[in-house]
């Protein structure tokens, strides 16, 4: 009895020491598009050198995560993006809709792609952590630097059967409008991205993307008691007392070399976002995307999708600088900061330390040009496939290969870079982030993060 007493007391301490322990109450969910391990370590040495570490390297907790989805052994970011905010396995190119099928949308008598015809039963609808976010009464944002319909940011507060249908997928996001997600409640509290067309009336001249049926969302937002914002001036004057939508581009925003003026950076957004979200006394669920890392993958131009790592990476750093003012020691936020799928990029030959990351490989040995076996320079960075797969190589000058216009090689002559398929790093600080560790499924990344938070 006495034996059975003390394992009862035992047991009992540990399950009030577990309910004493406050939830995460903020969650703040950083997704490098795109950000495979290869361009993590290129995007090291190209800011730091190769003894060097980005500041999100340097937080607490490490995974690996594997990123299939239902349907195919390389993801898209869609389905991804869904397993992270939803704990389920979908299929490519559907937005958080469990067993779905991808219906392409027909096109509109303006010739623009904005017919739903996913159909009512293609799928069930799980909850998205921004969705049980907003059920547990906490403040809610999604951030991103490409058009906020697109697959990242959608995956958070949108149900849809193709990734494409990015007229019904802004609807989703008005409060009171036809087709609005009831789920949101009385709204998401912070939008930010691109993609304006979406949200406003068709015009055959001034804006020939627009909508088809004549809403015009961002009007709509304004009559719901949001801010709307079309400027980093805009964004910066916004008070922390009210709903906010930024949308700052026509489509995607701007490769950080290359930003107007007029658009904030993607650190920018993230602090705003904290500063409104902040208010809320039961915390908040934010999540920024650093999307443009993707895009310049895709492009086969390694110079801007390193840079917007860094830009990405500065994000990161100023967001944790600035909760760590808010919450310190982190007790009641946790950050988490990975990537929805790989790309082909690799590093290629045997390069001498210190040599640029963006030019071509230069021997350990002798510091001279190394050559392939046809005499020609090559570069470090190449890509398994993609456009520029010549049909005889020549060499490769230096300088050209370190220009933000350049595209690196390719060993498959393919349309457009693509995917790859291999597993994704993540890094975790703060309240609930110990039991990301080890090789992990990207749903269980989901599961993870509604425990630390309690929802």
């Amino acid at each position: 009895m006495k034996t059975i007493h003390f394992y009862a007391l035992l047991a009992a301490a540990f399950s009030s020491q577990a309910f004493a322990q406050a939830p995460a109450k903020n969650i703040i969910f950083f997704l490098g598009d795109g950000m495979g391990p290869t361009t993590i370590t290129a995007a090291r040495i190209y800011k730091y050198k190769e003894e060097g570490l980005l500041n999100f390297e340097r937080l607490d907790r490490t995974a690996r995560i594997k990123t299939y989805s239902a349907d195919a052994m390389v993801t898209d970011s869609a389905p991804s993006m869904g397993a992270y905010m939803t704990g389920v396995k979908i299929n490519n190119d559907v937005i958080s809709l469990k067993d779905a099928k991808p219906q392409s949308p027909g096109k509109d008598a303006n010739g623009n792609p904005t017919l739903d015809r996913c159909g009512d039963s293609n799928g069930t609808a799980p909850m998205t952590m921004l969705e049980l976010a907003k059920a547990a009464g906490r403040s809610v944002g999604a951030v991103t630097s490409t058009e906020l319909t697109h697959a990242t940011p959608a995956s958070t507060f949108a149900h849809i059967c193709n990734r494409n249908t990015v007229y019904t997928i802004a609807q989703q996001i008005v409060p009171g409008g036809a087709g609005y997600n009831e789920r949101l409640k009385d709204g998401v509290d912070v939008l930010m991205g691109g993609g304006r067309p979406f949200f406003t009336p068709f015009d055959a001249k001034a804006n020939p993307k627009g909508r088809a049926d004549g809403r015009d969302l961002l009007a709509e937002f304004k009559a719901r008691g949001y801010f709307v914002a079309s400027t980093r001036a805009d964004m910066m004057s916004a008070l922390p007392n009210r709903k906010f939508v930024g949308i700052y581009a026509d489509s995607h925003l701007d490769y950080a070399l290359a930003r107007k003026p007029t658009q904030p950076t993607l650190a920018e957004m993230a602090a705003k976002s904290i500063e409104l979200l902040s208010k809320n006394p039961k915390g908040f669920f934010l999540m920024v995307e650093g999307g443009k890392i993707d895009h310049a993958l895709h492009d086969s131009n390694a110079k801007n999708a390193l840079e917007e790592v860094v830009d990405f990476d500065n994000a990161i750093q100023a967001t944790v600088e600035r909760m760590r003012r808010i919450d310190p020691g982190l007790e009641h936020t946790l950050i988490v900061v990975t990537a929805d799928h790989d790309h082909t990029m690799v590093m290629n030959g045997y390069p001498k330390r210190g040599n640029p990351i963006l030019g071509i490989v230069r021997d350990y040995a002798t510091g001279e040009p190394a050559r392939d076996a046809d005499g020609k320079t090559y570069t470090t960075l190449v890509y398994g496939g993609g456009p520029n797969r010549l049909d005889a190589r020549a060499d490769v000058d230096e300088a050209r290969a370190m220009a933000a216009d350049y595209h690196q090689e390719a060993g498959v002559r393919l349309p457009g870079e693509g995917h790859g398929g291999g597993d994704v790093k993540l890094y975790a600080v703060g309240a609930g982030s110990a039991p990301f560790k080890g090789t992990i499924e990207n749903t269980r990344v989901f599961e993870l993060m509604k425990a630390a938070g309690g929802l």
